[in-house]
């Protein structure tokens, strides 16, 4: 029942600060707005003036599983920013304000009071996610050709894993510090930094959290699931849960102290 007011009070929350309306049409305009620029990208040159006189300019041809990585791509980008800017405060604002104290005297384990708040952002960003990436599949069988449901169902779900990777990381800034703007700054570094990682020493670490994307191409491509990216995706499913249980202690610790 704790566990339920406290997801119950988030999603309110969330509803009163209109993100379940803005948030979902921020993630269908990062999904289609790559698919849909490059497919119109002559007639968009044209409105704009054109080429000059003599010159030639011819779009490469795209394949379906490359339009729709395009709406990944993006989500990798500007999705998880979106995701880090709404989840910068959902705890450690409430420790800054005192409202997490105020909670956490009553028989509330700092357990519950996370996860829950863990649960309510993670769906929050399923249904953004799952709305934006239907529109972009809309859109890529429509212009570029088929994705098929079996194709698009295994996309999104190993997709998902690194959102919920990305809510389970700032929530763990969350009980770090007490700032907001730092949890965000805290949360890009630590991203950008896999992500250099993953470039550096991807083809050494085919396991990484941040090869997922690349293991979907390749899905994809083959229609068929890789080995590398359930390894991925399963490592990436186990940090998550370390991120959670490192919160618990962290958020402990410091009310402890404080």
């Amino acid at each position: 029942m704790q566990w339920f007011t406290i997801f119950k009070k988030e999603i309110l929350e969330d509803w009163r600060n209109f993100k379940w309306i803005w948030v979902p049409l921020v993630f269908i305009v990062i999904c289609i707005m790559d698919p849909l620029s490059t497919y119109y990208l002559p007639q968009i040159i044209d409105a704009v003036g054109g080429m000059p006189e003599g010159a030639v300019f011819e779009v490469p041809a795209v394949q379906p599983e490359q339009a729709i990585m395009m709406s990944l791509a993006e989500l990798s980008m500007f999705g998880v920013l979106v995701i880090v800017a709404i989840s910068m405060a959902v705890i450690a604002g409430e420790r800054k304000s005192g409202v997490a104290e105020l909670i956490l005297v009553k028989p509330v384990s700092y357990f519950t009071y996370i996860s829950a708040k863990w649960a309510a952002k993670g769906l929050l960003v399923f249904t953004s996610y799952l709305i934006g990436m239907l529109a972009s599949w809309y859109y890529v069988n429509l212009l570029y050709g088929e994705i098929t449901a079996g194709q698009f169902v295994s996309l999104f779900f190993f997709y998902l894993v690194w959102l919920i990777f990305v809510i389970s990381l700032t929530i763990f800034y969350n009980t770090v510090v007490k700032i907001p703007g730092l949890v965000l700054t805290l949360s890009v570094v630590t991203i950008m930094g896999m992500s250099a990682i993953n470039q550096i020493f991807g083809h050494h670490m085919s396991w990484f959290p941040n090869s997922i994307s690349g293991h979907i191409t390749e899905m994809l491509m083959v229609n068929k699931i890789p080995g590398a990216l359930w390894a991925a995706a399963s490592i990436t499913i186990i940090l998550s849960v370390v991120l959670l249980i490192a919160s618990n202690f962290m958020l402990k610790t410091k009310e402890m102290a404080d």
